[in-house]
């Protein structure tokens, strides 16, 4: 088995990185070590998916693992799909960690980590039984936090490794009773076993409620998300990339493995949840974005932003599912499956142009940054390219998932329910406005880092990268615009994936290439084709007929600088000003926003100064109150250590009769 033999490369790169960390070559070996190996595995996947994707596959049982069970593998249409949604990024970020991972701060941690987190995340996909499902998820879960953890001589680090470790202790907390349910009395840990079991309503609502909750917090649904802000910012970027355009598609595909692979009977009202709460995330993740003055934590939310966008797409499949309506769940499991694609490439691309700079400029911060287009030209074009297709720009990639899903979301008020009826259009209207605040927090992020003026000597001396990060940020910006062109050759595929798990196969095209019609040739089509010869023949034509109409000569001229032409840095547009009014619109009722002004009265040589307060309704709402709960409850607990004897004996006796009194009742 292929599959095999690369994750036991994987394991052997990390213990070669171990027991030879103070070579100086290690570092590029063992990255040049992965992108082999994720490229051997993206092959795989995609011969899978294409030629061998109807062909049923027998589990590969192996020796190990719990004694009655022994661990069972197995690789079908949806885990060779995420094959290659995880390692096509990690061939990426391997190769981006060629040039820049012998320079991030702890360096010999993150060499050896870094091949036992694929590891991890691959063994999910191909894991046939909770118990190894779980193991892996563990592996994926404590490799990464290690990765969070490798600069541990930085406060900030240690408190996102906390917080991440506690969230996903939760979430594996609840991942575990969620299998135990499908596994019943029996035990029957194995995938298959499990599609066969029949579970009360109530055991299958709390299945549903325990995965929600536990693929969730990993994914970083709203109020989940805490640890996303924290931990993908302390971790080097190529590691970055990786946590937030990968590890947060290994959620996705748990959740989905188990809602419409091993559950199968999901009500709608669970499928309008799962709406609700994505919409939830999506606004309040974008929302979050726009208002950071950190490149690396504004990325992160972004991704809060895009895992909404995807949950909305999965709830609407949920419920066409339940209603009777295949073809239409089809759509929305394609279209979700699409945007898991593209926020892989274009999230890895933001993460990795974000390294770029870290690495050239040794600043994340957006108010130190600028000018950067001239000096660090393939990443700026690249970063530029990724933000366009975040924020859903024709013809890019991003534009046609997120027009997919509201293809499915006009088609929502079709389940029978009020709740629907009414609940559909409210979501519709919550994604677009994440879709236009997108756009504007990514219009801040790339002309406040790329365009303008340096704003710091670390701007002003910045050069470009080395070819192999180069070349790792250009080949995702190519596919960004070539996954956006020829949409029809995605949703095909896709189609092939989801055609178990529906029963349907999605048209791809009821027109035919290159249009796009996904319900009927009367309800909407879409051709990315058509838009970009049309933008590029307009363009065309703008040039010859300015050219043939005015001068041939072409001539370069200062900006123009308003009648002032001193140069003064601090008179650019900041991140904060560019924010401003969305910020007094949204961020006084989201985040409570406070702006205060001391200004001097005249003849005063002082400073005037603006100061902002803002809050975090998540964290100072619930996650504070729970931490001083857990605080005052240890502390009472923490008493129990200075009793006397004899308070130790009545506690002992006290609790010999609750277990004799519970004995008692039981036996009546």
């Amino acid at each position: 088995m292929i599959i095999g033999s690369v994750l036991g490369a994987f394991l052997l790169l990390g213990l070669l990185g171990i027991i030879f960390n103070r070579l100086p070559q290690l570092h590029a070996l063992v990255y040049a070590g992965c992108m082999v190996l994720c490229a051997i595995l993206v092959g795989d996947g995609v011969y899978h998916v294409l030629h061998a994707g109807r062909e049923e596959i027998p589990a590969v049982v192996l020796p190990f693992g719990l004694p009655w069970l022994k661990a069972h593998f197995r690789l079908d249409n949806l885990s060779a799909f995420f094959l290659v949604v995880i390692n096509f990024p990690g061939a990426l970020t391997s190769l981006f960690g060629i040039g820049y991972g012998a320079h991030v701060p702890g360096a010999r941690r993150v060499t050896p980590l870094y091949p036992l987190f694929l590891f991890g995340m691959n063994g999910v996909l191909i894991a046939d039984d909770a118990f190894v499902f779980l193991v892996s998820w563990e592996f994926m879960s404590l490799s990464s936090w290690l990765l969070v953890l490798a600069d541990h001589t930085n406060a900030e680090a240690r408190k996102a490794a906390m917080v991440y470790l506690v969230m996903a202790a939760f979430g594996t907390f609840c991942l575990l009773p969620a299998f135990g349910l499908m596994a019943g009395h029996d035990g029957a840990y194995g995938f298959a076993q499990m599609r066969l079991a029949h579970l009360t309503p109530l055991a299958g609502g709390l299945v549903v409620l325990l995965a929600l909750i536990g693929a969730g917090s990993k994914a970083g649904l709203v109020p989940l998300h805490v640890w996303l802000p924290l931990a993908h910012p302390a971790a080097p970027s190529h590691v970055s990339a990786l946590m937030s355009g990968v590890m947060t598609k290994v959620a996705v595909y748990g959740l989905i493995r188990i809602l419409f692979d091993l559950r199968g009977d999901i009500s709608w009202k669970w499928g309008f949840v799962i709406m609700v709460v994505g919409a939830l995330t999506a606004v309040m993740g974008v929302l979050y974005a726009m208002f950071q003055r950190d490149l690396k934590t504004l990325l992160a939310y972004s991704t809060v932003e895009n895992v909404g966008i995807i949950f909305i797409a999965l709830g609407l499949a949920a419920a066409f599912r339940d209603h009777g309506a295949m073809t239409l769940s089809a759509l929305a499991l394609v279209a979700a499956l699409y945007h898991v694609v593209n926020h892989a490439l274009f999230k890895t691309l933001l993460f990795l142009g974000s390294g770029a700079v870290l690495a050239s400029t040794g600043e994340r911060r957006l108010d130190r940054l600028g000018g950067l287009l001239n000096r660090m030209p393939v990443t700026g074009l690249t970063f530029l390219i990724g933000a366009a297709a975040i924020s859903a720009l024709p013809p890019l990639n991003g534009f046609v998932s997120e027009w997919l899903i509201f293809q499915s979301l006009f088609q929502g008020p079709t389940v029978a329910h009020w709740a629907m009826r009414f609940g559909v259009p409210v979501v519709g209207v919550a994604m677009a406005l994440a879709a236009a605040f997108a756009g504007t927090c990514f219009v801040r992020a790339a002309g406040i880092v790329f365009l303008g003026r340096p704003r710091s000597p670390e701007a002003t001396a910045a050069v470009e990268v080395p070819l192999s990060m180069q070349l790792a940020m250009a080949i995702p910006a190519v596919l960004c615009l070539g996954l956006g062109v020829f949409p029809v050759m995605v949703t095909a595929g896709i189609a092939t994936v989801i055609e178990p798990l529906v029963g349907v196969q999605m048209p791809a095209a009821l027109l035919g290439w290159p249009w796009l019609s996904p319900v009927s040739p009367t309800a909407g089509s879409y051709s990315a084709t058509m838009v970009l010869l049309t933008a590029i023949g307009l363009t065309l034509t703008t040039v010859l007929v300015v050219h043939h109409w005015g001068s041939r000569r072409v001539r370069r001229a200062p900006a123009w600088d308003c009648g002032h032409p001193e140069q003064i840095v601090n008179a650019q547009y900041s991140a904060d000003s560019f924010a401003q009014p969305l910020r007094r619109v949204f961020g006084s009722v989201a985040f409570g926003a406070e702006e205060t002004v001391e200004m001097p009265s005249p003849g005063d040589l002082a400073p005037a100064r603006f100061t902002l307060r803002m809050i975090d309704p998540v964290w100072d709402g619930l996650y504070a109150a729970l931490l001083w709960l857990v605080n005052a409850i240890a502390d009472r607990v923490n008493r129990l250590q200075f009793l006397t004897i004899r308070r130790y004996l009545l506690l002992m006796f006290a609790t010999l009769i609750v277990l004799l009194l519970v004995v008692a009742v039981r036996q009546q």
